[in-house]
């Protein structure tokens, strides 16, 4: 199985996406997409992003990423289901 490089991947570079962790718990992730860029790469009406966390914030306090989910299952191979013979007397 081929694994995915970072070259392989298309990055939505039109987003922020900070992590907010609170002092008694919890954490939020505040999010922001251009929608022009997700209409470019819509299939269906969706798509489908992989949200990743950096190694350190950057410099405008990013604290992740986020590219597009490309993962396409294996179609399953249907039953073959065996067809009786029409000489059957009954």
């Amino acid at each position: 199985m081929k694994r995915k490089t970072m070259a392989d991947r298309t990055f939505i570079n039109k987003c922020a996406i900070r992590k907010k962790d609170f002092d008694k718990g919890g954490s939020l992730m505040n999010c922001a997409f251009n929608v022009e860029e997700l209409a470019s790469y819509a299939k269906d009406g969706w798509v489908r992003i992989v949200i990743s966390e950096r190694r350190s914030p950057s410099e405008k306090g990013h604290t992740h990423y986020a590219y597009l989910d490309t993962f396409v299952p294996k179609q399953k191979a249907e039953p073959v289901q065996e067809e009786e013979p029409d000489d059957i007397p009954f």
